[in-house]
């Protein structure tokens, strides 16, 4: 959850790094982006942080108008690509596919390094108000259906279609079908960027090369 700009700046790194977007581009391709083919999703995973930013952080009659305001925005922005996702609902290094309908509950948490495709539903059941629990690096397939008090462990990967409808608390496995089994050791590895691995490794890369600087003087 964000809870300070560190964190905002944190998240937003992870969502980049996450989508394979660079962080500049060329006066052209920024044009194009903007004016004629924009970055939807981008644009929309940005204003998700912004939003959670001020929900969390905002304080102050200032700062609960700028969150209302973006708030609007945000859910004006999600009606138009089929996004029914709720603020802190996903942790860093969100990955979505492309635009097309996709339902969280506001009670779901899915942890970092999420890749969802459209198709996606993650509700809670008709017995209960309680939605699911899911961990890192989790690839969610299109049309995948997960519901009810039910944890997901890290670095599962869920075939396309599939019904999760019970805990699944062995990590690395693929699951798929209706109702969902394990159907191979593989996982989600190769499916989905660990952006948050990436942002570890290059503050370790930095701090080499600043204790390598330090033993130079």
């Amino acid at each position: 959850m964000i809870t300070s700009k560190q964190d905002y700046a944190y998240y937003l790194e992870a969502d980049r790094i996450a989508l394979e977007r660079k962080t500049n581009y060329g006066l052209e391709h920024a044009a194009i982006r903007k004016f004629i083919v924009p970055d939807y999703v981008w644009d929309f995973e940005k204003l998700l942080r912004k939003v959670e930013y001020l929900k969390n952080c905002g304080h102050g009659p200032l700062g609960r108008i700028h969150y209302a305001n973006t708030l609007r925005e945000y859910m004006r922005f999600s009606l138009r690509l089929g996004y029914y996702i709720h603020p802190n609902n996903f942790g860093p290094g969100l990955r979505i596919s492309h635009p097309g309908y996709i339902l969280i509950a506001p009670e779901a948490k899915i942890g970092p390094n999420c890749y969802i495709n459209p198709g996606s539903v993650i509700g809670i059941s008709n017995e209960t108000d309680r939605a699911p629990n899911i961990g890192a690096n989790v690839y969610i397939g299109p049309g995948v259906k997960i519901y009810g008090p039910i944890e997901i462990a890290d670095n599962i990967a869920i075939g396309a279609n599939s019904v999760v409808n019970r805990s699944f608390i062995e990590s690395g496995i693929t699951i798929a079908g209706n109702p969902a089994r394990k159907i191979s050791n593989k996982g989600s590895i190769g499916l989905l960027i660990k952006a948050t691995d990436v942002i570890s490794a290059h503050k370790q890369d930095n701090l080499k090369i600043e204790y390598e600087r330090f033993k130079m003087h």
